[in-house]
């Protein structure tokens, strides 16, 4: 179990040994993907939105994702929005100011915590 600051808080730092070799494998072949993937990314006031495919492999791999970075990144709150009639997929990743620059330095997909 994480520990957590004064306000209750998962600290904000990512901790990429919480991964086996495995999962770090996996992890970063899913952000490869992903980047590959990515149509669009907007600004949020505590994070960020990146618009991907509808596809069916897309949609998997952004669960899969989101379960590893769950792990390293705690104190990221996750969302993965599906429009109707095959609309647009968002993944949304927020989780206020301090997470926000953390996926500001990292550049997401493109880079480790």
């Amino acid at each position: 179990m994480q520990s957590r600051n004064d306000n209750g808080d998962a600290p904000l730092a990512c901790d990429f040994t919480v991964m086996d070799a495995e999962q770090r494998e996996r992890y970063l072949a899913l952000r490869r993907q992903l980047s590959r993937d990515l149509h669009e990314a907007r600004e949020l006031e505590d994070g960020y939105a990146f618009r991907h495919s509808s596809e069916a492999k897309v949609l998997i791999a952004l669960a899969e994702y989101v379960t590893l970075e769950r792990l390293c990144c705690p104190f990221f709150d996750f969302a993965i929005e599906v429009g109707r009639d095959g609309g647009e997929v968002w993944l949304k990743i927020t989780g206020g100011q301090e997470a926000k620059r953390i996926l500001q330095a990292a550049q997401v997909y493109d880079q480790d915590c």
